[in-house]
């Protein structure tokens, strides 16, 4: 497996796997068919409500865990942020049957954003997060937090996809040490994704389907990915991606399929400001 090195050293899978949207009664199967099929990068969040089932999975799994990669998220905290935060942590980390996760991530831009970060720093240096990072951070609030704070975030994950390609995040993030991660890799088959003219011609005359080449695409600019599947079939399929390499002329026809605006929300709208940071979990 392709990986890259994070700003801490930590190496971490440049595929993996995304649990986002898949129910908790389906996630422990899901997550198992993806360790068999050689996944090691997983991908959840408190917020998903399957971190208990990608934890079952993990265990029946037998793969040791120093070959995992695991991620999880925190939610927005109400104040005290530093001591929210902790126990948001802890009680992921009951959820998941772990010691510790390979990357914590601050999954929304609001709130107490120093107190959580603050938190996460120190959850770092006791070594019950491996790496700590952020998720939607548009490139101001990125920088204003790497300038502003000890930790530079390891990973900023972010909507990516041919239709959104984020480059000029990209570059700040590159400028920083911070690695770009995409989220919504498919865009959830917006656009007619999987049967586009340009990713299905560019897939076929590898031998492979649009959406691989889409992962192609995506690994070729040293963004990780995070696909989802409850198909084992699918799965393999998305795994079977380093085999071939795309042109530059291939790769500029993605290029130009970018629109440069988000197919889902905008984390700057204030209507959804407003409602992501009143959203409270249960538990």
């Amino acid at each position: 497996m392709q990986t890259v090195t994070l700003n801490n050293g930590a190496e971490m899978p440049i595929l993996g796997f995304g649990v986002y949207q898949i129910p908790p009664e389906n996630t422990e199967q899901a997550v198992s068919d993806a360790l068999a099929a050689g996944y090691r990068l997983l991908d959840t969040a408190a917020a998903y409500g399957n971190e208990e089932a990608v934890g079952r999975a993990i265990r029946n799994s037998g793969v040791p865990r120093e070959e995992l990669f695991v991620t999880t998220k925190l939610w927005v905290q109400d104040a005290p942020a530093e001591d929210n935060t902790r126990r948001a942590l802890e009680t992921s980390l009951t959820k998941l049957g772990l010691d510790h996760v390979d990357l914590y991530l601050m999954h929304q831009p609001y709130g107490d954003v120093y107190g959580q970060w603050r938190a996460m720093e120190a959850a770092g240096q006791e070594g019950l997060a491996r790496a700590i990072g952020v998720a939607n951070f548009h490139p101001d609030r990125l920088l204003d937090l790497v300038l502003n704070n000890e930790v530079t975030p390891a990973v900023n994950q972010i909507e990516t996809h041919p239709f959104f390609q984020r480059t000029t995040d990209q570059d700040l993030m590159r400028e920083h040490g911070v690695q770009h991660q995409s989220w919504g890799g498919f865009a959830e088959g917006r656009n007619g994704l999987f049967t586009h003219p340009v990713l299905s011609e560019i897939g076929l005359a590898h031998g492979k389907s649009a959406a691989q080449a889409v992962l192609r695409w995506l690994i070729q600019r040293d963004i990780v990915t995070i696909p989802k599947s409850v198909d084992p079939g699918r799965m393999a399929q998305n795994f079977d991606v380093f085999d071939f390499e795309l042109t530059d002329e291939q790769m500029a026809e993605i290029a130009a399929l970018d629109a440069g605006t988000t197919l889902f929300f905008d984390h700057r709208d204030p209507e959804m400001v407003a409602w992501l940071s009143k959203r409270r979990l249960d538990g």
